[in-house]
């Protein structure tokens, strides 16, 4: 049975059935169409939220509503959600956000960014509005009896990286390698008097909830798309009844999560930043740190990407972060300890000897 089009309040806690969770760090996905009151009063609030409680991750904000994945502390990523939802500058317009939960051994992300852009999830398609308009929504429980179905178009709205890690079985994949182009894709392929029923998913919602904004606007009669996304589906169906396929690519240093939303085995490459799993790390072309098959013949990629690993390496020689809010601090406290040696020696330069 397919769901009505409604969103569920979020929860704060994590599943009992994920694993690992006692982890450190609890890592928050959440998005909603909703229009801000007011854009910059809502970015400066949020950024100094977050700093505050030492969460990092990145926001996006627009004058659609609000986008963005966030790890801290337990009781940090909890308070920030409390705030989000209750808090009287959001009047409220964040109620039924969608949020999904993971655990994370290490911090995923090295600093916060709070941003406003034009759109949360960009696909320069007015026509697409999710406040006004969205296909139905389908619960995990019932994907697998929804894309089996003979008559049911099964596609994958993530870019071409992504789906290169996993996706459903018997899912078509776009080849898109920026949401933008997904437009195109339906235009080549899909006719609206042909393709019935389409079902869409996506990493956690937003895209396959706006895309379903778009057919109904192109005149596509029946569009259903996966609640809570791929994120939802690995986190309720046991993975002995699932349909998924590999490892689904997630936008932090943990590059990936397989059921359970346990941490996957791929990894990224630092030169041209594409999700490597361990065939890839087998191929004659791959060097940690440096490069791999996909960028095998891009020299400038793979020299910067050295001289990059040579600053990490170097870093960890000295016990240094190279990246993030943590290095920054680390640099910061470098230049003020350098000032105060010159300070201080300039000090000695100038105060006269004492007389004999």
């Amino acid at each position: 049975m397919i769901d009505p089009p409604q969103m569920p309040e979020p929860h704060t806690k994590l599943s009992a059935n994920l694993p690992h969770p006692q982890r450190p760090y609890k890592v928050a996905a959440l998005y909603k169409f909703a229009e801000p009151s007011d854009i910059a009063a809502w970015r400066a609030a949020i950024a100094a939220f977050c700093c505050a409680r030492q969460i990092r991750g990145t926001i996006l904000l627009a004058p659609e509503g609000i986008n963005g994945t966030v790890a801290g502390a337990a009781e940090a990523i909890d308070g920030l959600v409390a705030f989000l939802l209750s808090d009287p500058l959001f009047e409220g317009r964040l109620a039924g956000a969608e949020i999904k939960f993971s655990s994370a051994a290490q911090m995923p992300f090295h600093r916060m960014k709070v941003r406003i852009k034009q759109e949360i999830v960009t696909l320069r398609a007015p026509e697409a509005n999710p406040a006004q308009r969205v296909g139905t929504y389908v619960a995990p429980a019932d994907w697998n009896r929804l894309i089996t179905r003979n008559d049911v178009v099964l596609i994958d709205t993530r870019n071409a990286y992504e789906v290169g890690l996993g996706t459903f079985a018997g899912a078509i994949d776009p080849g898109t390698g920026s949401f933008t182009e997904f437009k195109d894709f339906v235009a080549r392929n899909l006719d609206p008097r042909r393709e019935k029923k389409v079902a869409m998913f996506c990493t956690g919602g937003i895209r396959c909830e706006k895309a379903s904004s778009y057919l109904l606007a192109q005149g596509f009669e029946e569009v259903f798309h996966l609640k809570g996304g791929i994120l939802n589906y690995l986190e309720k169906v046991p993975e002995a009844e699932s349909r998924w396929r590999g490892e689904c690519f997630v936008f932090d240093e943990r590059v990936a999560v397989g059921h359970g939303l346990s941490q996957g085995e791929a990894t990224l490459c630092r030169a041209c930043r594409m999700p490597l799993s361990p065939a890839d790390r087998a191929h004659p072309d791959y060097h940690d740190g440096i490069g791999c098959p996909h960028c095998a013949g891009d020299a400038a990629k793979r020299k910067a990407a050295a001289e990059r690993q040579r600053q990490v390496d170097l870093a960890t020689l000295r016990g240094q972060a190279h990246l993030g809010d943590d290095a920054s601090e680390a640099a910061a406290r470098n230049k003020a300890a350098k000032q105060a040696r010159r300070d201080a020696a300039r000090a000695a330069r100038t105060t006269p000897s004492p007389a004999a």
